[in-house]
């Protein structure tokens, strides 16, 4: 086997294992596979995940071997350990909350929001996709790989973290996907984690990444253009 088939092998055992694993953590605590918001959700995510998986396995493999070094202890900072362990429990929470919410019906959300909610999914993931387009350096964990530069065009023209913003429309997005208005509120600390990521690692691209001092100088704003 030679190392693209490699790399095939390994990203789509990895992909479908995060999806058995992330249906699970959907439906168990629903205790019941009759939760249609729960299967359009898993749908979107799936879907997208897979385009983006063979798009950057043919058009860009190295990203993909980046990205599959992951998780807390793949963190070489011991700051983004702590932060990358914060925010894996809150996405565990916010992942395994909307069941336990359809399972007592605590929330009663119209279809429209829901389908808004995988809409803002998919919208996120897309932003996501964009920003690996613009920028094949992105990787999972804080690192300056070699001979990487920074990136000021495209979607980094607007904002330095447009990654990190994707995946806030999607977080927002999943609980209301999953029909939980109360998982909404799991999206905050989760939020609070990811900004806390990103300001440790403008620290560390200032000090580690020639020009990013710089960057940061001509495009002011981390997230949200004209407000963070």
């Amino acid at each position: 086997m030679n190392g693209t088939d490699s790399l095939w092998k390994k990203s789509f055992a990895g992909l479908t294992l995060f999806l058995v694993i992330l249906g699970a953590s959907l439906f168990l605590p629903a205790r019941s596979l009759h939760y249609w918001q729960a299967w359009v959700f898993l749908g979107v995510f799936s879907v997208a995940n897979t385009i983006i998986t063979v798009y950057f396995l043919k058009k860009d493999p190295a990203l993909i071997e980046r990205r599959l070094q992951a998780g807390p202890r793949a963190e070489k900072e011991k700051s983004q350990k702590i932060i990358q362990a914060f925010a894996s429990i809150f996405f565990i929470e916010l992942i395994l909350f909307p069941g336990i919410d359809h399972r007592f019906g605590w929330s009663h959300l119209p279809v429209y929001m829901v389908l808004a909610g995988d809409a803002l999914v998919a919208i996120g993931l897309s932003i996501v996709f964009r920003v690996f387009k613009e920028n094949s350096y992105t990787s999972s964990i804080i690192e300056v790989g070699k001979g990487q530069q920074v990136i000021s065009t495209g979607p980094y023209r607007i904002i330095r973290h447009p990654m990190y913003a994707g995946a806030l429309l999607m977080l927002f997005g999943i609980p209301l996907g999953l029909g939980s208005a109360w998982g909404l509120l799991l999206f905050i600390p989760l939020m609070a984690a990811i900004v806390w990521r990103l300001i440790n690692e403008e620290r560390y691209l200032s000090i580690n990444l020639a020009g990013y001092i710089e960057y940061c100088a001509k495009t002011r704003y981390r997230l949200i253009p004209r407000i963070f």
